[in-house]
């Protein structure tokens, strides 16, 4: 049995009022020579929900259903606005914690996805300095059972709200955030072939895609990317979302369900990206549209990241469904590896 004294939730952070949206995405982009006009065009999708990212309150929802399954403390830190993560673990110390698991909420490998995280955590730890708590990363959870099951009953409940003559024709898109060629090629060890992060995303449809199907094998789908940003000479993993309903009204598709896997809980870049521009594309094109709930609120989220405690406090045998690799502290706390997801110097 190993010893750890409490849980940190870590998470990308959002902003939750008008004057925070600015800010917020300077420290998004911080270092990276994104141009003031981008910045503009993604601060006007923010206004457009009253400058409130609904994620830190998807995140207390998780950490409230979290602390009703296991006997640790659990505390909440962001990478990119308040609760900071450097604040939180400076509250940790006082409070006398000296070792910790760590849940970040991104089910997949990759350098902003889970390095990022890591280098969160040793930052943090500097900031506080002397007395500062060991952090340990749990797995991703890809490929976890309960993941997969709460996304496949996502899509079931959004097939349902289809009308009932495209209902069966609707075709099935995963949808994860997008990432420069180079970084997924860089997203894993150069011994795995890179790919980490569009392998576990490409997995993870596929699973929910079995699930759904049964005994029949997975149903058809497709995985596809949104979101995407910067310079556009830079490839970025496709197609986007929007292209790909294009496409699909082209074949003569009816329906989409479109069901974003990549993402743990709503936020602006899911109902931006999903609920208003590409719904509103499949409605300019006669198609029906239904969008998936991430698997967050279900509770068997919750109850997921207490079995993945429960591999670190009691030695219980991890639950998955996949032989693609995957990150962070494995049962036997393994780190990842040293060369793992680094990040690619972006063109500017």
């Amino acid at each position: 049995m190993s010893e750890f004294d409490a849980l940190l939730v870590l998470s990308f952070g959002g902003p939750e009022g008008p004057a925070d949206v600015r800010p917020f995405l300077e420290n998004v982009v911080r270092g990276r020579g994104v141009p003031p006009e981008r910045l503009d065009a993604v601060e006007e999708h923010y206004q457009h929900f009253g400058g409130v990212s609904p994620l830190n309150a998807r995140n207390r929802e998780i950490i409230a259903a979290v602390r009703e399954r296991i006997e640790l403390p659990v505390y909440f830190g962001n990478r990119n606005w308040h609760p900071m993560v450097e604040d939180t673990v400076a509250e940790m110390v006082r409070d006398g914690v000296r070792r910790a698991l760590v849940f970040a909420t991104s089910a997949y490998g990759g350098y902003s996805s889970c390095r990022q995280y890591q280098e969160d955590i040793e930052r943090a730890r500097k900031a506080v300095g002397d007395g500062a708590p060991e952090l340990v990363k749990l797995r991703h959870f890809f490929d976890h059972p309960l993941f997969v099951e709460a996304n496949a009953d996502a899509v079931r409940a959004a097939r349902a709200t289809l009308p009932a003559d495209v209902r069966d024709e609707a075709r099935l898109v995963f949808t994860a955030h997008s990432i420069p060629v180079a970084a997924d090629a860089a997203a894993g060890p150069p011994e795995e072939g890179g790919h980490r992060y569009s392998r576990q995303v490409t997995e993870a449809a596929r699973l929910v895609a079995a699930e759904l199907g049964g005994a029949s094998g997975p149903v058809d789908h497709d995985v596809v990317w949104q979101s995407r940003s910067g310079p556009p000479q830079v490839p970025w993993l496709e197609p986007d979302i929007v292209d790909h309903i294009e496409a699909l009204h082209a074949r003569g598709v009816p329906a989409v369900v479109v069901s974003p896997v990549g993402f743990v809980s709503d936020h602006v870049e899911v109902i931006w990206d999903l609920d208003t521009e590409a719904r509103q594309r499949a409605e300019e094109l006669g198609m029906g549209f239904a969008r998936a709930a991430t698997a967050g609120p279900d509770p068997r989220f919750a109850d997921m990241v207490a079995e993945l405690v429960a591999e670190q406090l009691h030695d219980a045998a991890p639950r998955s469904l996949s032989d693609v690799p995957a990150g962070g502290c494995t049962v036997n706390g393994a780190p990842c590896a040293v060369d793992c997801c680094l990040p690619v110097r972006r063109p500017r």
